[in-house]
């Protein structure tokens, strides 16, 4: 039986603690009990949004007409190099622990702060990798609550995308094919060290709010446009890393849109650049045939 909680408050499952309450919520732990949900979604027509850790959403004030669905499927397993883990395991603590037991290909997670699907279904990187690299599986509930395990090949990955974002359905599983290195937990370190060094990390964010155009960087064309600093009511370009919008306390979804199209629209007109997003901006309410 599937029972539903209703009034939960989205700001508080995500890292920008911005949203207003979901319609419905529930959290699910397990394969079988996210295709239980998802069989009901489709049955019933119900709009659904999956929330891994909240990392890159923003929800809108008034919250979510719909269900939201928090996907905490949480096991982890390795066999010498292939990583079995959950998609709603942290990404970062992956990157750790496959970087202690020195397998490398993952180091790069390490800070990163959202979970395995949501690093699968935004192709997550730094520097020049990214999670699509050493990818090997997918397990996917698709239309009609179905079970399906696609191989990397039939994944379709670029900067920031996958296939599965044109898609209906949940991340619900996958597996990493890394490689034994003696150099992967200094990697790993590195890799932290530099985040905590060029990131606002102690404030309220949603992570890196724009795609970076090709060959450029949007913070830098943000600060290039003397962005940093800029605020629409508590929603402020942060001044250690201008492609961040920080919450400095009570900011409202509306006013960080706000100031995501002040910064595009002096962006372009200053640069002639147009920036994309790259976080998820959730409306109230989703179109029911999406």
């Amino acid at each position: 039986m599937l029972v539903f909680q209703s009034g939960k408050l989205l700001k508080n499952y995500t890292t920008i603690q911005i949203g207003g309450p979901a319609h419905e919520f529930i959290a699910v732990d397990s394969i079988e009990r996210m295709q239980e949900v998802l069989r009901y979604c489709f049955t019933c027509n119900q709009d659904f949004f999956i929330l891994g850790k909240g990392s890159n959403c923003l929800f809108h004030d008034d919250g979510f007409k719909g269900l939201v669905i928090l996907n905490k499927i949480g096991f982890c397993s390795v066999e010498q190099e292939v990583v079995s883990v959950g998609a709603g395991y942290s990404f970062s603590y992956l990157g750790m622990q496959t970087a202690k037991k020195g397998l490398s290909g993952l180091e790069f997670a390490s800070g990163i702060p959202g979970s395995v699907g949501g690093a699968i279904y935004m192709n997550a990187g730094a520097s020049s990798s990214e999670t699509a690299d050493c990818l090997q599986e997918v397990t996917f509930i698709g239309q009609n609550a179905e079970i399906e395990v696609l191989s990397r090949d039939q994944i379709d990955f670029s900067y920031r995308f996958s296939s599965f974002q044109g898609r209906k359905g949940a991340i619900v599983a996958a597996k990493f094919k890394l490689t034994k290195t003696e150099d992967a937990k200094k990697k790993q370190l590195d890799f932290i060290g530099y985040r905590i060094r060029t990131q606002p990390y102690k404030d309220l964010s949603a992570g890196c709010i724009f795609r970076n155009p090709h060959k450029l960087s949007a913070g830098a064309l943000i600060e290039k446009c003397g962005l940093k600093g800029a605020c629409v009511g508590d929603a402020e370009v942060s001044l250690m890393h201008a492609n961040f919008i920080i919450n400095k306390k009570k900011a409202t979804a509306s006013q960080v849109c706000a100031l995501i199209g002040l910064i595009q629209q002096t962006v372009k007109e200053k640069e002639g650049v147009d920036l994309k997003m790259e976080i998820l901006c959730i409306p109230y309410c989703l179109n029911v045939s999406r």
